[in-house]
């Protein structure tokens, strides 16, 4: 079951990338009692806006899409960020 933040991440993460694939992980409940604010998430996107981009190009464009949530309701994101042509030479 999804919680109402990993639904705004979604959304948001849909609105701006159109991705073919989009896999959002709540792992929050891995560091329960670390006293960290916020929501742990590893998210595995795949989509177009990726193509011609280095790793950390891709990275910056999924903490922009997300700026607000970043600065306040994400602790952590771990972010797998692919292009669909990556995802055809996978075995």
């Amino acid at each position: 079951m999804s919680s109402h933040l990993q639904t705004v991440i979604q959304q948001q993460l849909e609105s701006t990338f159109s991705p073919l694939s989009l896999e959002l992980i709540d792992e929050s409940h891995l560091h329960a009692g670390h006293g960290a604010k916020g929501g742990h998430y590893k998210l595995h996107i795949v989509a177009d806006a990726f193509s011609g981009k280095s790793l950390l190009q891709r990275h910056r464009l999924v903490y922009d899409a997300l700026n607000d949530l970043m600065n306040s309701e994400i602790h952590a994101l771990s972010i797998q960020a692919k292009t669909p042509s990556e995802m055809e030479r996978l075995p």
